[in-house]
């Protein structure tokens, strides 16, 4: 059974008076157009009518694409009142939205508590001041830490997006992004690589070679590293890198070589890897000289995770499992699960 469903209902917001670089809203608004109420419901019509015959425990109704709480008061009661009719019904069970954080103040929240709201993510992208003028944000760090609060007092659930790879950005600024974040303490997270989106002044500034974008590499290098800063927190990384139906088309409007379709399985994929090297470490598994390995044949290794994880433990297109049997000729490895682990934890066991 699915757990957790999410409903998305895109609403362009209108009139955005901040230009952060890296954003292309007003080409989205354009191919968008407006939405109706009817649009909403027809867009919940559709999902449910898969959704409620899967028997998914939760189902999220959320309103992304642009700074919903930008949008007139009257207008965010209008598309609230429409989410909350499903949910009073019984037929969806939480309502969700991103905005920005400069967004958010006593009047909009009483407004989202009175339709029924749950969650509200801030595109927070970075904690590094100079890093959010860089990118054209508008605002400064303090108001993140004064909104968060703000909702947390509400009692919204709260969640956190951050960039990685903004103008001026470096590992270090990555680093203290991530542990603000721990420190503010949101229930959920996003990770986003910046991707260099045509039509955007990201886009001019690296085709004036003001702005070089991080390899694939680097990128990898810095989401892992995030990644296991906020997992270790206990808080829920709901989403890391874009997937291609976000709003973007992978083959003609991305500069750049930040993007890759499976990039959270990449990042989890060698967090995997090194967890598991790290036991094989500990179990003197890397050195066949005074290791105590069976000199007969090769020694047979188990190596496990939960059902949920076990493709990060084999690694996309099975790159660990590659890795392992090239590095370790004197093993012989399986790949199973373990129900009792959780998400992207391994367990490795030498097989008497």
């Amino acid at each position: 059974m699915k757990k957790h469903a999410i409903i998305p209902v895109f609403i362009p917001h209108k009139g955005c008076p901040n230009d952060c670089v890296f954003c292309n809203q007003k080409k989205i608004t354009a191919r968008s157009g407006g939405v109706t109420m009817e649009d909403v419901k027809n867009t919940i019509e559709t999902y449910l009518s898969t959704l409620e015959k899967s028997s998914v425990e939760t189902i999220e109704i959320a309103f992304f694409g642009g700074s919903f709480t930008g949008i007139p008061i009257e207008e965010q009661s209008a598309f609230l009142s429409v989410a909350k009719k499903y949910k009073d019904s019984g037929r969806i069970h939480k309502i969700h939205m991103s905005t920005r954080p400069d967004y958010i103040n006593e009047e909009i929240l009483d407004n989202l508590k009175k339709y029924g709201a749950d969650t509200i993510e801030l595109g927070v992208q970075s904690f590094d001041d100079e890093i959010l003028k860089k990118a054209g944000r508008g605002h400064d760090s303090k108001i993140v830490y004064r909104s968060s609060r703000l909702i947390q007092d509400y009692g919204f659930e709260l969640g956190i997006q951050l960039m990685i790879g903004l103008p001026g950005d470096t590992m270090e600024a990555s680093l203290y992004s991530a542990r603000e974040t721990v420190k503010i303490g949101p229930q959920i997270a996003r990770l986003y690589p910046t991707i260099v989106i045509n039509d955007t002044e990201l886009y001019n500034m690296y085709r004036r070679g003001e702005y070089e974008p991080l390899s694939q590499e680097e990128a990898l290098s810095r989401t892992k590293a995030m990644y296991q800063i906020i997992d270790d927190a206990g808080i829920n990384i709901i989403r890391v890198g874009l997937k291609s139906s976000d709003l973007i088309n992978e083959n003609g409007e991305i500069s750049g070589n930040t993007y890759h379709p499976a990039f959270r399985q990449l990042v989890e994929g060698e967090i995997a890897r090194d967890r598991i090297q790290a036991q094989l470490d500990a179990l003197s598994l890397g050195n066949p000289v005074g290791g105590g390995f069976d000199r007969r044949g090769r020694t047979k290794v188990d190596v496990f995770s939960c059902p949920e994880s076990f493709s990060n433990m084999v690694g996309h297109k099975a790159c660990n499992k590659t890795y392992f049997a090239g590095k370790y000729s004197n093993l012989s490895f399986a790949f199973r699960t373990d129900g009792e682990l959780e998400p992207n934890r391994y367990r490795v066991a030498v097989k008497e």
